[in-house]
């Protein structure tokens, strides 16, 4: 909590100065005094001068126009070193700027990032596809994860343009004149996905995708469910169905605000922030200029590999924004963003690594922050937490300009140990939480139920926040933990840890394990929609997870469409959420659901 100074009346100013009055002169003489001499010495040359703002993109964002000669060449060579590159240091953003291209097919491997340049994704018109599939992995595409498609046109070569992915790859902003195919080829699994103000002009095919969630869009068609697709603002969407087929459907979203964007005015490069919208539907781009304001390029800091946390924080200090261009970036200490209306916007899935055990970034309690399109990767060392959103205690009104936390990802092990007690924690009132994916790792390097120990994955305890696109995994105890009021989620996806050695090591008091999603006994009102939870205990088989939600049974806490899936019986759910809903069983991978709740 903060600590306030007493108040200082006139009447300590009246008369003779008091004994305490003395002190405070003698004090003030003294700091004028070393103020004087210090005037004298030479300041550390850190940061002497002015930060400035703008400058080039650095040498991992790579730039085309449609004259540019070899471009397929460019992106082929990419993809050839990010095709299989799960956990490497490699970061690309390309940039479209508007105009034409043509037969192009730009392949998406790790941690790459492709975008059109105009305030409208139809400024940039590919004749061509950009496409995730997964060759490298047997046609497996439960893998396909940190990348990323945003504000283009295309017009897909065969009329459909193919999209397999997993978590942590956002189709955002897009116009496909055709349709999309959201599975591998061959059909192989995928466990994906999100879209959001976006047009499919054709039918969007699931086919083998587990889940998904689409958000403010448009599209032709949906043509088939397995788990869990969820809409929400969404013209054209299936019906409501649940559980046969699993659609959820809300005809609006009640919050939202669409990722800021780089983009180009002429030849200057300049940060589009769209508004925010109440109950929205549709997308933000057809009908003339989308809503929002333009921020200068030279308005941001322009972070490039190599800078520290102190010069990322003087920056800010300074005022500036900032942009994270693609690379991986240590920090020694935290990233402190506390100016409202403050963006931090990462290209080529940015990569920052707190050392030491320090909290990544946080924010304060200020009025909309925009952080988009990042990732954190915990360190070697425990962080206590790695992206807190507000400090503990918030409680300003944000209603009216709410802080949102977009494409902003969070990663323990896999590219190598790394530990966290708590992921994410979200302190301030009225935040929106528009896709993310958090995820201790359950394969790569550093990877262990003690290796990569972390606990907690989202915990919020601010009130009215919204999340819509909730990722969250393996944690080795709760996933979600939910204490601030009148809270709604709008799709959750969710994996108990895989790793677990045995029963007693996931016990919870009397409970066989820790729920996926638990809102707190103190909470009077909540409300979900369209939520899964799966378990696969590959290392005993025989554990038994007593729930995947929990929570108080009160008239104002009310969830829609749960799940819950034994992958393949490895492991059990005996109920969906608290005491309710059906055993899983067996080794045929078939969801227990409870359709309305309490």
């Amino acid at each position: 909590m903060p600590v306030h100074a007493p108040p200082t009346g006139s009447a300590a100013f009246r008369g003779a100065p008091s004994p305490s009055r003395r002190r405070g002169l003698a004090a003030t003489l003294a700091a004028t005094l070393a103020a004087t001499l210090l005037a004298f010495v030479p300041s550390s040359p850190a940061h002497a001068d002015p930060i400035e703002g703008g400058g080039d993109l650095g040498p991992n964002v790579i730039v085309f126009d449609p004259s540019t000669p070899n471009i397929q060449g460019r992106l082929d060579e990419v993809f050839k070193q990010q095709e299989s590159a799960q956990f490497g240091s490699g970061r690309y953003q390309f940039l479209f700027k508007p105009g034409t291209y043509n037969g192009l097919n730009a392949q998406l491997g790790f941690y790459t990032s492709v975008s059109g340049l105009g305030l409208s994704p139809d400024d940039v018109s590919i004749n061509g596809d950009v496409t995730v599939d997964a060759g490298w992995f047997n046609g497996n595409a439960t893998q396909n994860f940190w990348r990323s498609a945003e504000n283009l046109s295309l017009n897909p070569v065969n009329g459909t343009n193919r999209w397999a992915v997993s978590q942590a790859a956002p189709f955002r902003r897009m116009h496909v004149k055709g349709g999309l195919n959201l599975a591998p080829d061959g059909y192989g699994w995928a466990s994906g996905g999100y879209i959001a103000d976006s047009k499919i002009d054709g039918s969007v095919g699931p086919y083998s995708q587990q889940q998904w969630y689409t958000r403010d869009s448009q599209v032709g068609g949906w043509q088939n469910a397995v788990w869990n697709m969820t809409f929400s603002g969404v013209e054209g969407a299936p019906a409501q169905s649940f559980p046969d087929p699993p659609y959820t459907t809300l005809e609006t979203t009640p919050t939202s605000r669409e990722k800021p964007f780089l983009y180009l005015d002429g030849d200057a490069y300049k940060v589009f922030v769209p508004e925010k919208r109440t109950n929205a539907r549709g997308v933000t781009w057809d009908s003339g200029a989308p809503a929002g304001s333009s921020i200068d390029l030279d308005q941001f800091y322009v972070v490039k590999p190599g800078a520290t946390a102190q010069t990322i924080n003087a920056a800010l200090d300074q005022g500036l924004n900032l942009l994270f261009t693609p690379g991986v970036y240590h920090v020694d200490e935290t990233i402190e963003v506390n100016r409202a209306d403050t963006v931090v916007l990462g290209l080529g899935l940015a990569t920052i690594i707190p050392d030491n055990g320090v909290t990544a970034m946080k924010v304060a309690d200020v009025d909309g922050v925009k952080l988009a399109g990042f990732l954190i990767d915990a360190g070697p060392v425990n962080s206590e937490t790695l992206l807190e959103v507000g400090p503990e205690g918030s409680s300003a009104d944000h209603s009216a300009n709410p802080t949102t936390v977009q494409d902003v990802f969070i990663r323990i092990g896999g590219a190598g140990p790394g530990k966290a007690t708590t992921s994410m924690v979200v302190n301030s009132d009225d935040t929106i939480i528009d896709h993310t994916w958090v995820w201790r790792a359950d394969h790569g390097d550093g990877v262990g139920w003690e290796t990569n120990r972390a606990d907690f994955g989202v915990r919020v305890n601010g009130d009215d926040v919204l999340a819509t696109g909730l990722f969250v995994e393996h944690f080795n105890k709760y996933d979600v933990e939910w204490y601030g009021e009148r809270g709604r989620t709008i799709f959750f996806q969710n994996e108990k840890a895989y790793d677990a050695p045995n029963q007693a090591a996931i016990q919870n008091g009397d409970t066989k394990g820790y729920a996926a999603y638990r809102v707190d006994d103190s909470v009077e009102q909540h409300e979900g929609w369209g939520m899964g939870s799966y378990c696969y205990y590959n290392v005993d088989p025989t554990i038994q997870q007593h729930n995947g939600f929990q929570a108080p049974v009160k008239p104002g806490v009310r969830f829609h469409h749960l799940l819950v899936v034994s992958l393949g019986g490895q492991g059990q759910y005996e109920r969906v959420i608290n005491d309710t809903g059906e055993p899983t069983s067996g080794t045929s991978t078939i969801p227990s659901v409870v359709v309305q709740f309490p």
